[in-house]
């Protein structure tokens, strides 16, 4: 066997690896919740807070993360790190703001358990005609946002193995699709914590030995500089107009489902916080090693032009190739999979929930068809998750697909339709039907719209599109009246003093307290101690 192929064979065990542990994963998480429909799409709102924190950022930083923006960056300079500045601002106010409001107000609101479900049962709208919009939205927005992660699944076992794009579009989609349809949201919360950690682990090593590689910092600068001197200006070869649409990422926080349920998963509001600094410092790592991957690149492949990626947003894969002894590559090429996966099995399970809970119950109960039970629901959903991936993979079937700008489209028309309407919903008693149901439909229209266009690629089309759904939904509220507004106003009040309640014995400070006041035990009984203890 040649060095060559010896590497290829750790590579290949590396991934192997990592496939073997996220489906043993899943089918943890099967035995757990196979047959409860809470569980398989809220995990019962049980999510400890560093879970829910890691969840959401995986869940968030797809293939784009890892390939995208080291791509662009490596293309273009620092000017489009405004982008993951803008998301780190926008992810900060999404926890501050929105958790400890969403996760209290979805409990208050007879338990909903999604998104279009909370808005139904927070305006009390009998006509069932909001929720089945957004339903349709979700998978609408969904179906492109999963085949993002297709093509970038393509992409890579292209680059790092050599396989043929769509047989490893095949390998991850049906690897994803089984943890996936046996655990359910918990089987993608519990993977996602794991791909998480390898993610920001990858992240951060690549720049780091890549410098040390290049003989240290000052070197790297200079070899950068050399390229271009323009590189590492965060406004060198961009307008005021560009800076703002990139940063205006951030909006789309406030109205992506796979990202919000989380919030809702929590085990209690007075959690919010802790996962909001577990989160946004696991962003912020993620972001320099991010930049600092495609900086690095450019210096490193100015001396080894040899080796220079084909495709700028293969940058990571090739670093990392370069870089690492084979296994380690490879295990660091497992972590551009777990950015992929994480967000893939969170995006399948939103919409699982939407054909179930928002679509195929309501048509249910309008046609007079008797419930079923929670184990048949089940299995609806995990047909669903079936046919949702399969339309994503016929939609990721041409290669020349860019992941970024896939993931920008679906990205654009999550946060214009939701963002406003969670934001009002959350801090407005005033907001009604009609008001959430014009701001919904005509944030996606634009945003769908502006996407296709050639506005697109001088102003992001969250901005207008944000912007239209939000006056939209305040000016349709003032000139409409709400249904029981009694009731609607004792909700809120309630969600909003629930949001603000100190944490129940047995979550965040109080359980270290109580497990302060225990006789001193070694750290492994305490540890399982800490994991015994079963949330208030």
């Amino acid at each position: 066997m040649s060095i060559a192929s010896h590497g290829h064979a750790f590579q290949i065990a590396a991934v192997v690896l990592y496939f073997t542990g996220m489906v043993a994963i899943g089918w943890f998480a099967y035995l757990k919740t196979k047959n409860n429909l809470d569980g398989y799409l809220l995990a019962d709102r049980g999510l400890a807070p560093w879970v829910a924190a890691l969840s959401a950022g995986a869940s968030d930083m797809s293939g784009w993360l890892l390939m995208g923006l080291p791509g662009a960056i490596y293309l273009s300079g620092m000017d489009k790190s405004w982008i993951m500045i803008g998301l780190i601002v926008g992810a900060w106010m999404n926890w501050k703001l929105v958790a400890p409001r969403l996760r209290s107000y979805t409990e208050v609101a007879d338990d909903a358990i999604t998104i279009p479900s909370f808005f139904e049962k927070r305006l009390h709208d009998q006509s069932r005609i909001l929720r089945i919009t957004c339903g349709v939205i979700i998978l609408v927005f969904f179906t492109f946002y999963v085949s993002s992660g297709m093509v970038a699944s393509g992409k890579f076992f292209n680059s790092a193995f050599g396989v043929n794009y769509h047989v490893g579009m095949l390998i991850v989609a049906g690897v994803t699709m089984l943890y996936t349809l046996m655990g359910g949201f918990l089987g993608a919360s519990l993977t996602d914590v794991a791909q998480g950690l390898l993610v920001v682990t990858a992240l951060v090593a690549v720049p780091v030995v890549g410098v040390i590689e290049l003989g240290g910092v000052g070197t790297t600068i200079d070899l950068i500089r050399d390229v271009d001197p323009s590189v590492p200006s965060f406004f060198a070869g961009s307008s005021a107009l560009g800076i703002v649409s990139a940063a205006a990422w951030g909006l789309g926080y406030f109205g992506q489902p796979h990202i919000i349920v989380r919030f809702m998963a929590l085990r209690s509001p007075a959690d919010a916080p802790t996962a909001r600094r577990i989160g946004i410092g696991w962003m912020i790592m993620c972001a320099l090693g991010a930049v600092g991957t495609a900086l690095v690149g450019i210096a490193y492949f100015n001396v080894y032009a040899g080796k220079k990626p084909a495709d700028a947003e293969t940058v990571f894969l090739v670093m990392s190739q370069v870089l690492f002894h084979p296994f380690v590559a490879g295990l660091v090429l497992a972590a551009v999979l777990a950015a992929i996966m994480s967000t893939i099995s969170s995006q399948l399970i939103v919409c699982s929930s939407a054909l179930v809970e928002d679509l195929y119950k309501l048509v249910a109960h309008k046609r007079g068809l008797r419930p079923l039970s929670d184990s048949a629901y089940v299995r609806f959903g995990r047909i669903g998750v079936l046919a949702i991936a399969v339309i994503a993979v016929l939609l990721a079937l041409s290669p020349s697909n860019s992941i970024l700008d896939l993931v920008a489209f679906a990205w654009s028309g999550f946060g214009s339709a939701f963002g406003p309407a969670i934001i009002l919903s959350l801090f407005w008693r005033r907001f009604t039907t009609a008001g959430a149901l014009t701001g919904i439909v005509v944030g996606a229209v634009v945003a769908f719209a502006w996407g296709q266009s050639s506005l697109n690629a001088h102003l992001y089309g969250i901005v207008p599109a944000f912007a239209t759904s939000f006056t939209t939904a305040i000016a349709v509220s003032l000139m409409t009246a709400r249904s029981d507004p009694d009731v609607i106003d004792a909700e809120f009040d309630e969600a909003t003093a629930l949001a603000r309640a100190p944490p129940p014995v047995g979550c965040g400070r109080d359980r270290i307290r109580l497990m302060r006041r225990q006789p001193r035990s070694s750290p492994l009984a305490t540890w399982v101690t800490w994991i015994s203890l079963e949330p208030a």
